[in-house]
């Protein structure tokens, strides 16, 4: 099952990565994302498809002061 920020999500399995994100109401720009120890680039998410097996995290960037 795949594992995204340490939870079971059974349901992004076969779901490229952008499409994924975007469901998910993630932004485009401040985030990265690592599947699998791997740092993917954005220019890969369309094309990067979920495995079943994948474990994910997906970070967002927090400005501050």
């Amino acid at each position: 099952m795949t594992i995204i920020n340490g939870k079971p999500e059974a349901e992004a399995a076969g779901k490229n990565l952008a499409d994924y994100l975007k469901e998910k109401g993630y932004p485009e720009a401040g985030i990265a994302v690592e599947i699998n120890g791997v740092i993917i680039k954005k220019s890969e998410y369309p094309g990067r498809v979920i495995d079943g097996e994948d474990v994910i995290e997906i970070v967002s960037f927090v400005g501050g002061g």
